[in-house]
C-alpha cells in the first residue's frame, strides 16, 4: 500500500522523464572511453524509465539517456523538491531542508575544521542550497561565504543572511580570476553533469594552499546495504560514483587526498588539496568495474 501511495504521489506531478531525456553522452565522462558501457538497470527509485550504465573501463556509472543542463535548470526549479517530497511523502522545500542541513553542517564543521592548514578567509559552497552549511563554517571560521546554486527560492533564502549569491549551475559558471581558501562540493557532484570538467574548474577557484571537500554518494556503499541498483539510481542523478573512480578523477584533475570519512547515510566525504595532475592506475579500475558489473548482475 505504501508503495503504491508513493507511485500515486509521483504520477500526481505529471512529469514525463522518459519524453525529456535525450542526452547521450558521447564518452565516459572520467577515461573518454566510448562504446564500453553496460546497462545494468533500466528504471530509477521514483519509477521512471532511467537508463543506468556502467563504464567496463573504469567503473563509472551515468544515466543514458540523461537531460540536458537547460532541462536539469527546470528540473531542479520546478520538480525536484516537490518530487522528493512526493517519494517520502512529506514536505521537503527551502525551508524544511533546513534542519537537516544544519545537522549535517554541525557534522562537517566537526570533521573539516581540525583537517585545514589554517583559518580560511574566504567559502564557496557550490550547489549550497539555503546556504546553511556556508552560514555554519563561515561563523565558526570567521570567513566571507559565497553560494552558488541554481534553485532561486533557496538562494534567497542564503541571501538573506547577507552571504553572496550566484544563481545557475557551477558547469556555466565563469568565476574570473576570483579564487577561495575553502571550496564546498557538499552532497552536489553526483548532480553533475560535467564531473571531470568541474572538478578541474574548482582546483583553478581553490587558493594555493587552500583546501576542497567533496562528497559522493558510494553507490558500491548502497548496493551492499539495499541489494538493488534501483534503488541508489534517481534522475536527479546523471552520475554515480564509487571510492575507485573518485579518487581517479581526483587524479586527473589535479587534487590530493587528505582525509576522508564514510556517514551513516553512504556519503563518502574527501577533504583534499590541490596536487599535479596525474593518470589512474586504469587496469585496477577496470578490474573493479567487473568487480561491481557482476555484483549489480
Amino acid at each position: 500500500m505504501t508503495r503504491t501511495m508513493t507511485n500515486e504521489r509521483i504520477a500526481a506531478l505529471g512529469y514525463d522523464y522518459g519524453a525529456q531525456a535525450a542526452l547521450r553522452p558521447a564518452e565516459c565522462n572520467l577515461c573518454g572511453a566510448r562504446e564500453h558501457a553496460v546497462e545494468v538497470a533500466e528504471r530509477d527509485r521514483y519509477g521512471y524509465p532511467a537508463t543506468f550504465v556502467v563504464c567496463r573501463r573504469c567503473g563509472l556509472g551515468y544515466l543514458c539517456p540523461q537531460l540536458s543542463a537547460t532541462q536539469y535548470e527546470h528540473f531542479y526549479s520546478e520538480i525536484y523538491r516537490p518530487l522528493v517530497s512526493a517519494y517520502h511523502g512529506r514536505r521537503i522545500d527551502a525551508e524544511t531542508v533546513q534542519v537537516e542541513q544544519r545537522d549535517y553542517a554541525a557534522g562537517l564543521a566537526n570533521f573539516l575544521l581540525p583537517l585545514l592548514p589554517s583559518p580560511p578567509r574566504t567559502i564557496l559552497d557550490v550547489g549550497g542550497s539555503t546556504g546553511v552549511v556556508a552560514s555554519v563554517l563561515a561563523a565558526r571560521l570567521n570567513a566571507r561565504a559565497t553560494v552558488l546554486d541554481p534553485s532561486p527560492e533557496e538562494l534567497a533564502v542564503a541571501g538573506a543572511t547577507g552571504m553572496e549569491t550566484i544563481p545557475g549551475l557551477v558547469e556555466d559558471f565563469d568565476p574570473g580570476e576570483r579564487s577561495w581558501d575553502l571550496v564546498l562540493l557538499c552532497q552536489t557532484i553526483d548532480h553533475l553533469l560535467d564531473l571531470r570538467g568541474t572538478l578541474a574548474a574548482l582546483r583553478r577557484m581553490t587558493a594555493v594552499g587552500g583546501r576542497v571537500f567533496v562528497d559522493i554518494v558510494d553507490v558500491d556503499v548502497l548496493l551492499d546495504r539495499t541489494g538493488h541498483i534501483e534503488r541508489a539510481v534517481k534522475i536527479d542523478h546523471p552520475y554515480y560514483l564509487t571510492r575507485p573512480t573518485a579518487a581517479a578523477l581526483f587524479t586527473l584533475t589535479g587534487f590530493t587526498i587528505v582525509a576522508e570519512r564514510l556517514t551513516d547515510d553512504g556519503h563518502r566525504g574527501f577533504v583534499l588539496a590541490r596536487g599535479p595532475a596525474g593518470e589512474p592506475n586504469w587496469l585496477a579500475l577496470e578490474a573493479s568495474a567487473a568487480q561491481f558489473v557482476a555484483a549489480v548482475s
